[in-house]
């Protein structure tokens, strides 16, 4: 196995350990929940630059890579719900658009074809990454620490923001994956 797809799957393994780390209680536990998560979105851009670097495309890695994306991803987003941080109809409209897109790519596939992800996609997982770090740090640490509750409502307007941003361009983003590629659709048996 190439160390891309090692990198990938490694950012799998890592989720029930950032998930773990973001049901302890304590200070000590957001910083390195974080630190996880944003170790485990590290490995996304690296596996992809090693893998287009040296040439190493495999069926296995168009596969791993954005599925181990999406787990990451959603088990964040799924905690920071939990914990508040953030809606409920974000992570509805995310998983919808997930389960969109992956159903339109299976259609492809029984055509032949393969759709790679988009520039707006790309986009859409930086944002969501992004937001989750501000999120998983300042949305949890503001209100653990006394001296910091004066960032309360900055922070909470940042977070709702991010919030409307990640949830606006991952729909766009599954809009343009339809009209891109609405001849699967039309050409479906």
């Amino acid at each position: 196995m190439n160390l891309p797809n090692k990198l990938s799957l490694l950012r799998v393994l890592l989720i029930p350990v950032m998930v773990l780390l973001m049901y302890l209680p304590g200070i000590p536990w957001i910083f390195l929940s974080t630190a996880v998560f944003g170790f485990a979105a590290f490995t996304d851009f690296l596996d992809g630059y090693i893998a287009r670097r040296d040439n190493i495309v495999t069926d296995f890695g168009k596969f791993i890579d954005p599925v181990a994306d999406k787990l990451l991803n959603l088990s964040a987003m799924i905690m920071l719900t939990h914990a508040g941080q953030m809606p409920h109809f974000v992570v509805i409209v995310i998983l919808a658009r997930e389960l969109a897109v992956d159903g339109l790519r299976m259609v492809a596939v029984g055509q032949g074809r393969v759709i790679a992800a988009g520039k707006l996609g790309k986009i859409k997982t930086a944002s969501q990454m992004v937001v989750i770090i501000f999120l998983m740090l300042a949305g949890r640490l503001v209100p653990a620490v006394d001296f910091l509750s004066v960032l309360q409502l900055p922070v909470q307007w940042i977070g709702w923001l991010g919030c409307a941003w990640i949830t606006i361009i991952t729909a766009w983003s599954g809009v343009d994956y339809f009209m891109k590629n609405f001849d699967c659709i039309r050409n479906a048996k």
